[in-house]
């Protein structure tokens, strides 16, 4: 069963160009990567700096193991910087209604 990761960012009002970039020539991995069936990136109306990445991977773990290859190139670090704080991530099951 497939399942839908939801990935929420709140910039730096100053580093917003550059996540923006940043996935613009990146997300092109994350689409190819093994397990993954889509990623839309959502940003906030009223607040720009706040930011949904919404996925559907195969399975959590093969998000898992994506993730930790972003960390081993040093994008997790990169981006972190670009953030008031952690990431949120949130793993979430088709309900079936």
């Amino acid at each position: 069963m497939s399942v839908t990761v939801f990935l929420e960012l709140n910039l730096k009002s100053e580093n917003v160009n550059d996540l923006t970039s940043f996935m613009r020539d990146e997300l092109h991995y994350t689409r190819g990567f093994d397990g993954c069936n889509s990623i839309s990136v959502q940003t906030n109306q009223d607040d720009p700096s706040n930011m949904v990445l919404v996925e559907n991977w195969d399975a959590k773990e093969q998000f898992e193991k994506y993730l930790g290859w972003r960390t081993e190139r040093g994008d997790v670090e990169k981006m972190g910087a670009w953030l008031t704080g952690p990431p949120s991530i949130r793993y979430f099951d088709n309900a079936g209604v």
